[in-house]
Order: C-alpha cells, then sequence, then structure tokens
C-alpha cells in the first residue's frame, strides 16, 4: 500500500501550479469559448507532463530511458515543424482571398500591422534576452499561432511553451485587446467615416494563380519563409481549382482541427514546471501584449497617415488598419462591430476582411524575414 502512494510524496509546489495553470486553461476553452480546440489539449496536457514521474514525457527508470508519447509526438511533429505546416493547409484552405484581390490596396495594411513584431523583437533583444530568443519573442505579434510555433521552433528557443501560451491566448483575446487602443487612437469622426464596398468580379483564373505568383514572389525574396507561404498558399489553391471541393472541405474542417489538437497537447512537453515557472515567462506574457498593442497602434496610425494625403470623400476608416494583424477572421469581426455601434449603418466587415487576409500573408512573410535576419 505505501508503494501505492509513494509517488505523492514527489509531488512539488510547482506542479501543482502547472495543473492550475492547466486547468485555467482549459476553463477559458470550456466557459469561455476561447479557442477550445487548441486552450483544452495545452491545459490537459500541462497537467499530463507535471505529474510526478509522468509517462507522458521520457522519464529514466533504473538508469534506462524510457521516451515518454508526448516526446515522440512533439519530434515526429513540431521538432520538424511538420504540425505548423499541416495546419496551414486548413488554414489556407479557408481563406477567401475576394475581398482582398477586389481592392489590393489594403495589402500595405496587413503590412503596416506587422509594426510590433519588430518592436518587440528590439525590445526583448534590449531586456537582456538572446537574440534568437527575442527574435522567436517578437514573432508572437503576427498573432498567428502556427508561425509563432514555426519560428520559435526553427530558431531553438527555450521559451518555445510560453510563446505558444502567449500566442494563442491574445489571438482569442483580440476582441478585448484591440477595442481600447482602436478608441484611444481615432477620434469619433474617424471612427464614423463610411466606406462602400463596390465588390469586382473576381475571375476563377486569378483566383488560382493569386496562391502561386505570392508564392514564387515571396520565395524569391524571402526562401526561409517559402515553406509558410507555400503550404498557406497551396491550401487556399485546393479551395480555389473547384476540382477538389472534398479535400477542401477536410482540410478546413477535419485536417485543420486535429493538427491543432495535437499540436496543443503535444507542445505541453515544454510546459513542464522546471522550465514553465520563471520570471522569463511572465516576461515573455507581457512581451506578448506590448506586440499586440504595437501591431494594432500601427495599423491604425499608418491608416491615420494615408487619410492626410487623400481627399474627404475617398478617405479611409482609420479603424480597418487593426485588422492588418494575423488573428482571422476575430480582427475583421471587431472592426467591424466597432463600426456598427458607432453608426449601425457602417459595414466595414468586407475591408475588414480584405486587410485581415492580407495581414495573413504579411506575418508569414515576417516570420521569413525573422528567420532571415538571424536564422
Amino acid at each position: 500500500m505505501s508503494e501505492l502512494f509513494s509517488n505523492v510524496l514527489n509531488i512539488t509546489w510547482q506542479q501543482v501550479v502547472m495543473w492550475l495553470i492547466g486547468a485555467v486553461l482549459i476553463y477559458l476553452a470550456v466557459k469561455k469559448d476561447m479557442e477550445p480546440s487548441l486552450l483544452l489539449p495545452m491545459g490537459f496536457g500541462a497537467i499530463l507532463v507535471n505529474l510526478p514521474m509522468s509517462g507522458a514525457i521520457t522519464q529514466v527508470y533504473d538508469k534506462v530511458a524510457e521516451t515518454g508519447v508526448l516526446d515522440t509526438l512533439f519530434g515526429a511533429g513540431i521538432a520538424n515543424e511538420l504540425f505548423p505546416l499541416l495546419l496551414f493547409v486548413g488554414i489556407g484552405a479557408m481563406i477567401d482571398f475576394g475581398p482582398l484581390l477586389s481592392n489590393p490596396k489594403l495589402m500595405i495594411f496587413g503590412a503596416a500591422a506587422q509594426f510590433g513584431i519588430f518592436m518587440t523583437f528590439s525590445l526583448a533583444a534590449l531586456l537582456g534576452f538572446d537574440i534568437k530568443d527575442a527574435a522567436s519573442i517578437g514573432i508572437i505579434g503576427a498573432a498567428d499561432g502556427p508561425t509563432s510555433i514555426f519560428v520559435a521552433q526553427y530558431l531553438n528557443s527555450k521559451y518555445i511553451g510560453a510563446i505558444m501560451v502567449a500566442a494563442y491566448s491574445y489571438m482569442a483575446l483580440v476582441p478585448i485587446v484591440q477595442p481600447p487602443v482602436i478608441k484611444l487612437l481615432t477620434t469619433k469622426n474617424e471612427r464614423l467615416i463610411k466606406m462602400p464596398y463596390k465588390p469586382r468580379q473576381i475571375s476563377k483564373t486569378t483566383k488560382i494563380l493569386f496562391p502561386i505568383i505570392i508564392t514564387m514572389i515571396t520565395g524569391i525574396i524571402s526562401p526561409r519563409s517559402v515553406a509558410l507561404v507555400g503550404f498557406l498558399m497551396f491550401g487556399n489553391l485546393i479551395r480555389e481549382c473547384g476540382v477538389l471541393d472534398s479535400l477542401s472541405e477536410t482540410a478546413q474542417k477535419v485536417l485543420a482541427n486535429l493538427v491543432t489538437l495535437f499540436l496543443g497537447i503535444t507542445i505541453a512537453t515544454k510546459m513542464q514546471a522546471e522550465q514553465f515557472l520563471s520570471k522569463e515567462t511572465l516576461l515573455i506574457i507581457l512581451l506578448g501584449l506590448f506586440a499586440f498593442v504595437f501591431d494594432t497602434a500601427g495599423g491604425v496610425i499608418f491608416a491615420k497617415i494615408i487619410n492626410a494625403f487623400l481627399p474627404r470623400e475617398k478617405k479611409i476608416n482609420p479603424m480597418i488598419g487593426a485588422a492588418g494583424i494575423s488573428a482571422f477572421p476575430m480582427s475583421a469581426r471587431v472592426v467591424h462591430k466597432m463600426g456598427l455601434k458607432e453608426d449601425p449603418q457602417n459595414f466595414l466587415l468586407m475591408h475588414s476582411i480584405g486587410v485581415n487576409v492580407s495581414g495573413q500573408i504579411a506575418s508569414v512573410i515576417a516570420g521569413g524575414l525573422i528567420l532571415n535576419l538571424v536564422g
């Protein structure tokens, strides 16, 4: 009987704290519906790997190492960046680039909203983080979980667990984080600006050529991002080709959800108490917030600068600049709802969707540029 409960004595207070963190993540997933397909497995995984002598991760028994199943999954799916890339296929299949192709000028707002990445990269380096860790922390500002994981793993950051928690938590908190920043930087008159939507008929040929051309251009400009952009655009090509509808549906629903589940529980291997509970983790969470705020601010301020050179009848509602972060489609919805709140007849959804999908592309390219800079 004593042997049955002997492992209880191996429980540490740090492990108990991680159980509580896991419970909070599960609560947010179940009760608040915040990224449930990711936060639920991540929260359960945090509990799983922090049980004393957990067989889910590699342990040494009688001087013999026994590889845990989560370490096996990590090696097979995250260490080689496979899971994030497969997830990009699903995300690409979900995206309709029609609103962006109807108004290609919106692409510049997606680029402007990546400002927070490079600001946070610089700040993290100034705070003493190793250059590769600082780059991995900065990419939280992409508001794109798969890109954050890809870059952090590629650069072998020891903070990948904290980076993933920050990236996905702030993605889920977009409706809370963005509105105060947008309101702070805009006047009521600016928020009331109406932008009539005049959709153009986009040919099937254009929709098929777009992902191919974007992949080629990005691959030439930023070779290290070609895997990220390529898999995203491959998913979109499956959607738009018109002959793989069943596979497109599978990629959007089955593939994306299944990979996300495995991604969440596998990344928990980096949430072991001795690695996760540190002042650096808290600092990374704060830097992630800084990145999101400055991404939002960058997009809004850039739109205001553009407005200074436009005639009154062609002015842009600066709120759409905030949709340039990669949190698709949450950020576009936030901007649209804020527009409706100011004026029930102010419909910004299609404009903000166009900016949002351009942010998806821009964030992946930004990840590639980070890899080119420090990889």
